[in-house]
């Protein structure tokens, strides 16, 4: 006999906002099964207010309501049992971030939890991994948002250092981010990897998963450092306009894929990394994770 239940997390980022819903199947004596039964992306771009301006516009304010108001439905639609919507570094250095949760929570019913750059890591670090890491070998997860990116160094199955850095691909266009935050983060890097001869990057977010794809090969197969600088430099060579004409990309992603090229080829140089997986992970995976652990200590306390 099998148990089908329904979850969803809202993501709401500096460049996106998403739901993902998911169906989890549990089946005596088996691991739960974690299906993705529907990804909603709508690009506000929040990063591009709060990086400059310190606050959200009224524009996107509205927008945001709109957003979490349709959200709402479809995940009526689907029958969710339990959801939670997290909020990262736009609506975190937003001056009116936790007045936007609030009016966004008047407006719709829907709870918005503001969480800090460490939740985010650990969040993520929650999510299915064990298919992908192999417990003898060491690996860097690099995820790239649109203000923020979360580092986390796995050796031998285990978490060894985990670390948030205000490099952003939105960060990154609107000139937000000092020559100190990079030399920061390469010293962290350099400093954790230092005794691990052999590194392999883990890399999530939106920018890998679209470049991944463009490189036609099969799941599960890592994409070269040698793939990524020669996909690297052909998207410098082209225009935003062209990127969207010959390299079929949405306008909201043929500017930031080429700031995230450059952080996760920049995490490759430091830990001497060869190969970059891609799984198709993120932080809306990782809360999808967490509610269903909830729900389960729940049942056995009950």
């Amino acid at each position: 006999m099998i148990v089908q239940k329904k979850y969803a997390a809202i993501d709401i980022g500096s460049n996106a906002v998403r739901l993902l819903i998911s169906t989890v199947t549990e089946q005596e004596g088996r691991d739960p099964l974690f299906k993705k039964t529907s990804l909603v992306r709508v690009p506000i771009r929040l990063g591009a207010d709060v990086f400059i301006s310190n606050k959200i516009s009224s524009e996107n304010i509205t927008r945001m309501v709109d957003t979490m108001q349709a959200f709402k439905l479809l995940m009526k639609s689907h029958k969710i049992e339990k959801y939670k919507a997290c909020a990262t570094s736009a609506m975190r250095e937003a001056e009116n971030g936790e007045e936007v949760a609030e009016k966004i929570l008047e407006k719709t019913g829907v709870k918005v939890s503001i969480i800090d750059g460490n939740d985010e890591a650990a969040i993520i670090a929650a999510t299915d991994l064990h298919a992908l890491i192999q417990t003898d070998k060491s690996y860097l997860y690099v995820d790239v948002g649109g203000g923020s990116t979360e580092f986390t160094l796995y050796s031998k199955g285990e978490t060894i250092a985990s670390r948030s850095f205000k490099l952003g691909t939105v960060r990154l266009l609107e000139n937000m981010v000092p020559d100190v935050v990079w030399n920061e983060v390469e010293e962290w890097i350099k400093k954790v990897t230092k005794n691990y001869s052999k590194i392999d990057l883990i890399g999530s977010g939106g920018n890998i998963n679209n470049i991944f794809k463009s490189s036609g090969k099969s799941t599960g197969k890592p994409l070269s450092f040698f793939y990524l600088s020669s996909y690297y430099q052909l998207l410098q060579s082209f225009t935003y306009e062209e990127r969207i004409t010959e390299l079929n990309l949405n306008q909201d992603r043929a500017d930031v894929i080429v700031p995230a090229a450059k952080i996760y080829l920049s995490a490759m140089k430091w830990t001497r990394a060869r190969w970059i997986h891609v799984p198709k992970i993120g932080l809306s995976d990782g809360i999808v994770k967490s509610l269903y652990q909830e729900a389960k200590e729940t049942a056995s306390h009950a």
